[in-house]
């Protein structure tokens, strides 16, 4: 497969060229690191869930030790393309076009090239940006005659080479989504001259060389490649977005039968040394000092791909103390590991209680690099930048808003979490009958959300309910000018009794 990866790489653009000033001088600047898990639940990663977690996660377990551990980090949805959009933007992606599920791998963009992205503000800011891995939040591919109408030598629109990337190195969508063909900025690096199905039905055109069970090490390798390059004058961001352990489920022959846990343990475990590997690749290229290096998860465990009941029988919680999995309203749909680690800045082995959302990670680069977020960027974006040396977070944000598979809306204020949806908002099932509207839980008293306080607290609902709709209706969550979403009606209430619009 080495032989399949083009040698060239892309020259990067002189900063001079985007005429961009930095705000704080380049030796004070960290270098950023994102890894981002596809699917990994809180429960998978053995420091957040020692006593039930029995898939061995050493390298995370490293980084925590020498770093901080997020324990109330959560992504903005419970599933795939609205996260990656929120990561990017800092902006919940029900203000966008998609009000339920996700885009598939020939999905239009999502992000318009006019929106300002985490890439695009740290390149303003003197960065080289770089991007390894699964994008998933839409392209535009060139129309042609070949399979699926596309010209597979054409220019691809809309992607990272447009929304702030120097450089990309990856995959359109998942790994069970065609068209599955490496991409290198905006082109494709060969053509599909077949069809494959890595997943179930998605059957769909294909590289002829290219194999699933590959390319979690292909990536790896571009990472490794992409660090050793860099030069310690220039300030870099990389994000790192991994396919695993998403479906298909393909740990590579090193790692089957590792865990002892099937194969979602496998994978899992493979997962954990690709950080692992890139901790080794900073160390070495004398990195990791300067190196804020953040590892996280789209949304929580998928519990039917990971078969997590049998996991469950055999003692390991991929969830952890929480319910529900990917796809849910519940905790275990949205709160994931959030794992940093910054030498420099970080003292090692710290943890923060402090609530936290992915959409905050652009507002937070914003406080690293001393730049300001324009009114119509990051609009629901708050920096974490204090939890790094124990400091309260200042927000006038009110609450963090969560969104699950079926566009069903939750909001979580302090200790409470109120849920306009009559059960999980995805997947999952409960297991008696929720008689109520909606639900609403005291997470201090109640992290495994099992007492549904909604008819009890009725002043509690109504402030929450309040409280979200203002937010929806700004177009922001945070302080600023009030901005538009890009639907005009958005519905709050979904669930299957009909919901009342109120």
């Amino acid at each position: 497969m080495k032989a399949f990866l083009p040698i060239l790489k892309k020259h990067l653009v002189c900063l001079a060229l985007f005429g961009a000033v930095p705000a704080v001088a380049n030796e004070e600047k960290p270098n950023i690191v994102f890894i981002f898990a596809d699917d990994m639940g809180i429960g998978d990663v053995h420091a957040y869930n020692p006593e039930r977690g029995l898939i061995e996660t050493p390298a995370m377990d490293q980084m925590a030790a020498e770093g901080m551990l997020f324990t109330d980090a959560h992504t903005s949805s419970s599933v795939c393309t609205p996260s990656r959009y929120s990561l990017m933007t800092g902006r919940y992606s029900w203000r966008s076009r998609l009000q339920r599920s996700v885009i598939f791998g020939f999905g239009k963009p999502l992000i318009p090239t006019s929106r300002l992205t985490v890439a695009g503000l740290l390149k303003e800011q003197g960065y080289e940006t770089a991007m390894v891995g699964k994008w998933h939040i839409g392209m535009d591919f060139p129309p042609g005659k070949g399979m699926k109408n596309i010209d597979w030598k054409g220019e691809i629109k809309g992607g990272p080479a447009d929304l702030g990337f120097d450089s990309f190195f990856g995959i359109s969508a998942s790994l069970d989504m065609p068209p599955y063909i490496y991409i290198e900025d905006d082109r494709f690096v060969g053509e599909c001259t077949t069809t494959k199905t890595f997943h179930k039905q998605r059957h769909g055109p294909a590289h002829a060389d290219l194999e699933a069970v590959d390319v979690l090490d292909d990536l790896l390798e571009r990472s490794q490649d992409y660090i050793q390059e860099r030069q310690p004058e220039k300030p870099f961001f990389l994000y790192i977005a991994l396919p695993s352990p998403h479906t298909p489920i393909v740990p590579s022959e090193k790692w089957r039968g590792r865990s002892e846990l099937g194969p979602y343990g496998d994978f899992m475990m493979q997962t954990d040394d690709f950080v692992g590997q890139v901790m080794k690749s900073l160390d070495e290229n004398g990195l990791s000092e300067n190196t804020l290096l953040i590892v996280s998860s789209d949304n929580g465990c998928s519990a039917g791909p990971s078969n997590a009941e049998k996991l469950i029988e055999q003692g390991h919680y991929p969830s952890a103390q929480y319910r529900g999995y990917k796809s849910d309203l519940w905790e275990g749909g949205h709160r994931v590991p959030f794992i940093v680690k910054w030498p420099a800045k970080i003292k090692a082995g710290t943890r923060s209680d402090e609530t936290i959302c992915l959409t905050d990670f652009m507002a937070t680069c914003a406080d690293l690099t001393g730049a300001t977020l324009p009114p119509n960027a990051g609009e629901d974006s708050v920096s974490f930048l204090p939890a790094f040396t124990g400091k309260t977070i200042e927000t006038s944000r009110k609450g963090i808003i969560h969104h699950s598979i079926r566009g069903e809306f939750s909001y979580r204020k302090g200790k409470w979490k109120l849920l306009l949806a009559d059960d999980s908002g995805g997947w999952s099932r409960t297991g008696k009958k929720i008689t109520t509207e909606g639900q609403l839980y005291n997470l201090e008293k109640d992290p495994g959300e099992t007492e549904n306080l909604y008819a009890a607290k009725p002043k509690i609902v109504e402030e929450l309910l309040a409280d979200l709709k203002e937010d929806v209706r700004r177009g922001r969550s945070t302080a600023g000018p009030e901005q538009a979403n890009d639907v005009e009606n958005i519905n709050l209430w979904k669930g299957r009794k009909g919901g009342k619009n109120k």
